[in-house]
């Protein structure tokens, strides 16, 4: 693993924890935003994954087709390059400043409203969307492909969604006909603020089994995120590394990792599942606002064939194909991004402290051409990231381009954790 503990954390403003009733009401009283045709009871959606993240198709006001990631964890629909807006003319309803928890600003945004959204067969009209002023997410390049926004509790209070991370699929349920499936486990489920949070049990060490509230976040890469400040029995046990995390709007955060002993959704458990204890500096969540002990990213929920019905306060869980899979973290010490044009140039953007990488001379900047000869440009981001955390003890043979120059560079996976 990679770049898959990219986040996605902007925290916006909500009010209102939604019963099925009250969606019910909303929606009759506000015909706009997404519809189901009329008629069906459901609509299927292909998808695609990169680094943990879910990436949907949406047609952007009847005219141009974009890619938007659905993450549970944002109320409004985000736009992240205002130059699309100004291509198609649109009028600014005003301009915001989106602040840090200590609100300090993180970036202007600019409010568009009566904007259609449309996915597939869903119909999406009078959308009032945030379009941010600079690009600081940077989704395209930690992605590997032009992904231009971000979207999901919009969906998620209208319909029942069924996610199979193994077929690659998308359905979105009519709340009032849909039925639960056989097979799947019952987990309740509790919208506070638009966000979804489930209590899960965990142990770090020494058998002590600890009980805590985690939002579900399909927005993040990472598998699971613990926050010291909630609770004090929460510290970063042995051995552990220091690194970047992710990026959210206010830049890099940055923490340690870890694996703790076992956790539990449910009936389902995990062990030695790797875990992300962010700084308290550049983690923006105010736990004032929103209290939780920790996040379950996408790398938590692709092991399952996961269905939220925000409505009726539940997920159901089954196994995927992906739920006995190691754990592991970054076997290379590298973050690599994609650039240029078609954004199949390779450029390191971190090389951790301390590992296999540092220790071989790669630098920030170096451009990957070839990787155990295989010629990336020929590859995709997350084909790329696979090759450079292969297997631990893999000896990888790096042809680099540095200054103008071609270096060979050779050095073998490492685990530290």
């Amino acid at each position: 693993m990679n770049n898959k503990v990219f986040l996605l954390y902007i925290i916006f403003c909500g009010y209102n924890s939604f019963s099925q009733e009250k969606i019910q009401k909303f929606q009759e009283a506000r015909p706009l935003g997404f519809v189901m045709p009329k008629g069906y009871d459901k609509v299927i959606i292909p998808f695609e994954i990169y680094s943990n993240l879910i990436v949907i198709d949406v047609l952007f006001n009847k005219s141009l087709p974009l890619k938007f990631v659905l993450d549970t964890g944002v109320r409004t629909t985000v736009l992240t390059e205002k130059s699309l807006t100004d291509l198609l003319g649109l009028e600014y309803a005003r301009k915001i400043t989106i602040p840090g928890a200590g609100g300090e600003k993180l970036v202007d945004a600019f409010v568009v409203n009566n904007v259609s959204l449309n996915i597939g067969e869903i119909a999406g009209n009078g959308h009032a969307i945030l379009v941010l002023e600079e690009d600081l997410l940077q989704l395209k390049n930690y992605l590997g492909v032009n992904v231009n926004g971000i979207l999901g509790y919009e969906l998620f209070s209208r319909f029942v969604v069924d996610i199979n991370y193994d077929k690659k699929i998308i359905i979105f349920f009519n709340p009032k006909t849909f039925k639960k499936k056989g097979g799947f486990t019952e987990i309740p489920l509790s919208v506070e603020d638009t966000k979804p949070y489930i209590l899960a049990n965990f142990i770090i060490r020494d058998n002590e089994k600890i009980r805590g509230k985690f939002m579900l976040d399909t927005g993040a890469s990472h598998t699971m995120l613990l926050d010291g400040r909630s609770n004090k029995k929460i510290t970063v046990p042995d051995p552990y590394i220091t690194s970047i995390l992710g990026r959210g709007l206010s830049g890099n955060l940055y923490g340690e990792v870890a694996r703790i002993d076992k956790m539990w959704v449910g009936p389902f458990s995990f062990d030695k599942v790797i875990t992300i204890f962010p700084d308290q500096d550049s983690y923006e969540i105010s736990l004032i606002q929103d209290f939780r002990n920790g996040t379950l990213g996408g790398g938590m929920m692709s092991r399952f064939h996961i269905i939220f019905d925000f409505g009726n306060s539940k997920i159901y869980l089954k196994k995927g194909k992906g739920y006995n899979k190691p754990f592991d973290f970054n076997l290379s010490g590298l973050i690599v991004i994609a650039t240029g044009v078609y954004l199949r140039d390779y450029e390191i953007n971190t090389v951790r402290e301390n590992s296999a990488a540092k220790a071989a001379g790669l630098m920030v900047g170096d451009l990957i051409i070839t990787i155990n000869g295989y010629q990336t440009s020929e590859r995709t981001l997350d084909e790329v990231i696979g090759l450079l955390n292969a297997k631990v003890n893999k000896r990888i043979r790096l042809v680099i381009m540095r200054k103008g120059k071609r270096k060979e560079i050779q050095f073998k996976l490492t685990r530290l954790i």
